[in-house]
């Protein structure tokens, strides 16, 4: 059980399931405890089948500034294994959940969001960010190369030359370029990012999930296999989906002139 002093927060209601990164002084860098707390929050609503929708926001000014640089220069110091086992215990399988699970995933960036943290809203499937917010690509500022399934996820967003120009040159992204290059799905004032986020959810928690996870599964694997294995791919899932009953019920209410009414099963 969560107590109000973990580093990050769930809350549900209506099928929605919002995850806050709660270390607002921090700007909700990532040490150790606030990546083990996200991957088993993460691992628990994937596998919760009341959860239809996630939300991945940030508390405070900040999204998620990336890896927490304090407890970094530490554990480097100290030539510890673990700083560099996090790639594989933490990040990688965060991200790999928040790009896979069966259902959507949508980020509300609040604030900046940089390093790991941009990578984090960039797997998901889409991305609401308040006016004052931002994303940078910070790695080879304090020389390390891109983690967090950077390198797949931004050259599929903004192609593979500004994906290399934004890793080689790092900056701040101000959110309506981050529009106009593909990094966000919307921006939306500062105000109203909570509401409109709210709104998005609601309707994709009301929405097919078993559908909605196939179509996530179907695009991440096509990015990287052929015509061919992904026609094969996409023939599995839509038997797969043909055989749910959200399907059933959506045939059902075409025949009948009506809207359906989906169960996410």
């Amino acid at each position: 059980m969560r107590t109000d002093a973990s580093p990050v927060h769930v809350e549900r209601e209506s099928g929605v399931a919002t995850l806050t990164l709660s270390r607002p002084d921090a700007m909700n860098s990532l040490d150790v405890a606030t990546k083990e707390a996200l991957l088993a929050a993460l691992q628990d609503l994937a596998s919760d089948p009341e959860v239809r929708c996630v939300v991945l926001t940030g508390s405070g000014r900040a999204f998620c500034v990336g890896q927490d640089l304090k407890e970094h220069v530490g554990l480097l110091s100290q030539d510890a294994e673990s700083l560099w086992r996090t790639v594989a215990e933490h990040y990688n399988p965060v991200v790999e959940l928040l790009a896979t699970m069966d259902k959507p995933v949508v980020a509300a960036v609040n604030g900046v969001a940089a390093g790991a943290g941009a990578a984090f809203a960039f797997a998901c499937d889409l991305r609401y960010v308040a006016e004052s917010a931002g994303f940078n690509l910070a790695f080879t500022g304090i020389a390390l190369s891109c983690d967090s399934g950077t390198s797949w996820s931004l050259p599929r967003l903004v192609g593979t030359a500004r994906a290399k120009e934004l890793l080689l040159f790092p900056r701040t992204v101000p959110a309506q370029e981050a529009l106009d290059l593909g990094l966000a799905t919307e921006v939306v004032p500062d105000a109203e990012l909570a509401g409109r986020v709210a709104e998005v959810a609601r309707r994709l928690a009301e929405g097919p999930t078993v559908a909605y996870g196939a179509v996530r599964r179907a695009i991440a694997y096509s990015a990287g296999h052929g015509l061919a294995d992904s026609l094969a791919v996409e023939e599995q899932l839509m038997t797969r989906t043909g055989t749910s009953a959200d399907h059933r019920a959506a045939v059902d209410a075409f025949l009948a002139k009506e809207k359906p009414g989906f169960t996410g099963r």
